[in-house]
């Protein structure tokens, strides 16, 4: 396999919104818990942890927010046209973003190496041997 080049391009579905991810993201985590699955229509969230200074964003953004179970504000960036969920972040720790990473046009870096939220995964789901997993939020 050819290896990734970065800076790696992403848009959102309409093309609205677009950016560049200028290195590798820090870690990618798959999220279980019952708001992830509403979020993708699936039986997790992907999310690519990036530093803020490492991603450049092009286009209106829109803002969304709810209250998190740990008490911290879940605070999400969407594309205004198609709806596509760019990033979320937490308001208290800006400089690290939560890239929604099914964006980026080379998709290959993100395969999760952790997995969140575990206790409420979809039972028909297998998280791979040796991968590591929580039942809540770790952190």
């Amino acid at each position: 396999m050819q290896s990734i080049h970065y800076p790696i391009s992403g848009s959102c579905q309409c093309g609205l919104i677009t950016y560049e991810l200028l290195e590798p993201p820090l870690r990618v985590i798959a999220c279980h818990c019952r708001e992830c699955q509403k979020l993708s229509t699936s039986a997790f969230s992907l999310t690519a942890m990036v530093n803020a200074s490492s991603i450049r964003f092009h286009g209106p953004l829109k803002h969304w927010e709810r209250p998190a179970d740990s008490g911290n504000t879940n605070c999400a960036e969407f594309c205004p046209g198609c709806g596509n969920r760019i990033y979320h972040y937490n308001p208290q720790q800006p400089e690290v973003l939560k890239l929604k990473p099914s964006t980026l046009a080379d998709t290959r870096d993100i395969q999760p190496t952790l997995h969140v939220w575990a206790s409420e995964k979809q039972d028909w789901f297998q998280i791979p041997e040796g991968v590591e997993q929580h039942p809540t939020q770790p952190w």
